[in-house]
């Protein structure tokens, strides 16, 4: 019988942290949870590591792993808390864990998912902003030390699936296997429709009611503003080792379709599935063999129809902002995704329009003079600085 698989789920608490753990659940005999990471929820953390059963439990600070630790004073729990980014960083390293699910969102899940990176971990990445912040330098550590990437998002987990064994297993130019096109889909989020006139006067309810998927606030926001999909566009390129214009954007509104990949020879493989985050989860954690993830299959004879139409960049102008950032350099995709979290967290918390989120972030993107950054000091510090020039951009905005 082989090894039971030890997992460290980086974002433990939130919907693909959550989804993991579901597929863990059905297949036992082939995963174990030996830690477990998330940020300030610690009544669902409780929940998990009572579940669960994980060695090992990291909170994002001590406020938050001392509540955990009372929660779970009364419980028969053995699990040992600890706090902050660097334990994060220590377990994703851990000499007894043998793959990494990187699933918390934003910049704060890069030094954790960069550490099972330099550990030669396989890494399972939902994070996408780890390789729109540092794209280069990432492959380049994946490379170095020998460790396994393999997409979690559903629509990079979608092209994997359909590019060719040759690729999924070895790096190498699209068209030298045969490849001519990336075609990435997106819904096109609540907002496909609607009024551009009336797009400022977007409430938060709306615009995190996502029509297909059921993710957390942020993303919910970033596919409502397309800058999601700008962000998957810049993951792609890493990912895949093309450039942008190897890559083309399609909206599909039913997200039945969850990607696609054109052949030099005109054919067209394209991966469906009902959308479900379980499946890219269950693919990668099994890759290459398929186990159980609780999916039910589509039934073709209840899909109405598909359809596609190019991105219209009047109602999706942050997507050709990430665009056009991936075209100029590491530098501008950094900034962008900095700039984005502070915009989208300034319209969760009601100081800003929606349109104001593409309004701070092209505002931050013109403000920033260097793009070549290379080394993570390099990156880290251009991210901070994103992120002042952003927070006084909403300031000025509010005020």
């Amino acid at each position: 019988m082989s090894k039971v698989e030890q997992l460290v789920v980086l974002g433990a608490t939130g919907s693909i942290g959550l989804s993991t753990l579901d597929v863990v659940a059905r297949n036992p005999e082939r995963f174990a949870v030996f830690a477990l990471a998330a940020g300030k929820n610690a009544e669902k953390m409780a929940e998990l590591c009572i579940a669960h059963q994980p060695k090992f439990a990291v909170m994002a600070d001590q406020h938050a792993a001392a509540a955990l630790s009372n929660l779970l004073a009364s419980s028969s729990c053995k699990t040992e808390i600890l706090a902050g980014t660097s334990a994060m960083s220590e377990l994703a390293a851990h000499t007894d864990a043998d793959t990494v699910m990187s699933a918390i969102v934003g910049a704060a899940g890069l030094l954790p998912t960069l550490s099972a990176v330099e550990a030669g971990k396989k890494v399972l990445l939902a994070n996408k902003e780890s390789l729109v912040m540092s794209g280069q330098l990432f492959i380049d550590k994946v490379k170095q030390h020998g460790a396994t990437l393999l997409p979690i998002d559903s629509e990079h987990n979608a092209i994997f699936q359909c590019m060719p064994a040759s690729l999924q297993t070895a790096s190498g130019l699209l068209a030298d296997h045969g490849v001519s096109k990336i075609l990435l889909t997106g819904s096109g989020g609540p907002f496909l429709t609607r009024d551009l006139a009336t797009l400022p006067s977007v409430t938060v309810a709306e615009a995190v009611a996502h029509p297909n998927w059921s993710m957390g606030q942020k993303i919910s926001v970033d596919s409502a503003t397309m800058m999601n999909k700008g962000l998957e566009f810049i993951e792609a390129k890493w990912l895949f080792n093309c450039q942008a214009s190897d890559i083309e954007v399609v909206i599909h509104p039913q997200s039945i379709i969850h990607s696609m990949v054109q052949y030099q020879d005109g054919s067209v493989l394209a991966q469906m599935g009902n959308p479900d985050m379980r499946t890219p989860i269950a693919h990668a954690l099994a890759f290459p063999e398929r186990v159980d993830a609780g999916v039910k299959p589509l039934d073709f004879a209840q899909i109405a129809d598909f359809t596609f139409t190019k991105p219209d960049y009047a109602r999706y102008p942050n997507l050709k902002l990430a665009i056009e950032a991936c075209e100029m350099g590491q530098g501008a995709t950094t900034t962008v995704n900095a700039a984005n979290e502070v915009a989208v967290a300034a319209f969760l918390a009601g100081q800003i329009k929606f349109t104001d989120i593409f309004r701070i972030n092209s505002q931050t993107l013109a403000a920033t003079q260097d793009v070549n950054v290379h080394t993570l000091d390099e990156i880290l510090a251009c991210d901070e600085a994103a992120r002042i020039k952003a927070t006084e951009f909403v300031r000025r905005g509010i005020n």
